[in-house]
């Protein structure tokens, strides 16, 4: 029988609310919290590590088959872990995978997400659903402000952290590995660029934002085989990162379908 944890200030809730609120906790411990059934059913899934789970009986009948401890907890512990509405009753506690650059493997002629120093987990969230529903090969944040693992960015990419190949590094390792592979960096800037859909991204390509307030950092531009930009028609010269990224993203889907 699963054990059942009745009071909010048990010891694992607090662990739990340690890991959902401190970075910090996420690295000591080299775990992080998965909410929600659907994204804990694509974490599992995507093969991650599930160390445990939490299931209010009142709200879910049945938890996804994760191999891993259960325990039972009220309704009152169990609004006390939700971080949001609706997410069926089950919290999870998940191993943290170590992934690197080397570990990705790419087809011929990949699709690359590259996001530098974005730090909003919302928007890095909805960039990574963007490039689920793109097809992307993989996801690369550098120099990143927030880390992967955050709660609200595996909210905002309703569980598409587990379903891209995602990894944080630097830029200075970024640039090489993406140039020995022959992906042409494309990065989005106003400045010296192209229309977007004036460029080819029927081979291996590398799209490459910045954040909305400061853009893209030197090295990147640089580093570019072309600058690209969205038209902006408005009294505003910038789209939110993530709206920029789903166009660039699916920008390259129309060019290698209709290629």
């Amino acid at each position: 029988m699963p054990e059942l944890i009745t009071s909010p200030s048990n010891p694992k809730v607090k662990r739990l609310l340690a890991l959902q609120q401190k970075s910090s906790e996420r690295r000591e411990r080299g775990l992080f919290v998965v909410e929600g059934r659907r994204e804990l059913q694509h974490c599992i899934d995507a093969g991650f590590a599930v160390d445990s789970v939490f299931v209010c009986p009142a709200l879910l009948s049945s938890a996804p088959e994760a191999g891993a401890k259960v325990f039972e907890v009220s309704e009152e512990v169990y609004a006390k872990i939700a971080m949001r509405e609706g997410t069926e009753g089950v919290v999870a506690e998940v191993r943290m995978p170590e992934r690197r650059l080397e570990d990705l493997a790419l087809p011929e002629n990949p699709l690359v997400m590259v996001l530098e120093r974005v730090e909003k987990p919302g928007n890095l969230g909805a960039v990574l659903r963007s490039a689920d529903a793109a097809g992307a090969d993989a996801v690369l944040v550098c120099d990143p402000l927030t880390d992967l693992w955050n709660p609200n960015l595996i909210r905002a990419s309703v569980g598409a952290v587990f379903t891209v190949p995602c990894v944080a590094c630097s830029s200075q390792e970024a640039i090489p590995w993406l140039k020995a592979r022959g992906i042409r960096i494309l990065t989005a800037q106003l400045q010296d660029s192209s229309l977007y859909y004036d460029c080819d991204m029927t081979v291996g390509t590398a799209l490459v934002m910045g954040t909305e307030a400061t853009g893209l950092t030197g090295q990147w531009r640089q580093a570019a085989d072309a600058h690209i930009r969205i038209p902006m028609l408005g009294a505003l010269d910038s789209l939110n990162v993530s709206v920029s990224a789903a166009i660039l993203l699916f920008e390259a889907v129309r060019q290698r379908r209709n290629g």
